[in-house]
């Protein structure tokens, strides 16, 4: 019989710095969990993303035990990383951003992307990436 689930949390942390400190502690602190059973296993296993947001998806059962995933970087994160910007278009579509994103930065998006998305297909990744860059206002070459 499946465990009964106490709660579903989503949460940003940055890679290899989970502690005790909000938001972890203070979140998984009011189900009752163990938080140092959440934070040592994510650190070690994030420590080659580190310091990248990730979000952390947390399952609590009613026996106060957990599973969690992470997945990685935000894709809006990587696209205005890769073209130096602040934010995107307040209107996405009258205001383009300056920048564009070329085809070799849009690839590396995907390929970064791919292990987080439901598909293997690097088309297929590539038109979600270039669709969240249009969101953004920012035009692909």
């Amino acid at each position: 019989m499946a465990k009964a689930i106490k709660a579903n949390l989503k949460i940003k942390i940055k890679g290899g710095q989970a502690s005790a400190a909000p938001p972890v502690g203070s979140t998984l602190g009011q189900y009752g969990v163990n938080m140092m059973d959440f934070i040592n296993p994510f650190n070690e296993a994030t420590k080659e993303q580190m310091g990248q947001d990730l979000t952390v998806h947390i399952i609590i059962y009613e026996d106060r035990t957990m599973n969690w995933r992470f997945v990685g970087t935000p894709t809006d994160d990587l696209i205005r990383k890769a073209l130096g910007i602040q934010k995107g278009s307040g209107k996405p579509n009258s205001e383009k951003i300056s920048k564009k994103l070329n085809q070799n930065d849009l690839r590396a998006i995907a390929e970064t992307k791919a292990r987080d998305m439901n598909t293997d297909n690097i088309e297929s990744i590539i038109k979600q990436v270039a669709g969240t860059a249009r969101s953004m206002g920012v035009e692909i070459e």
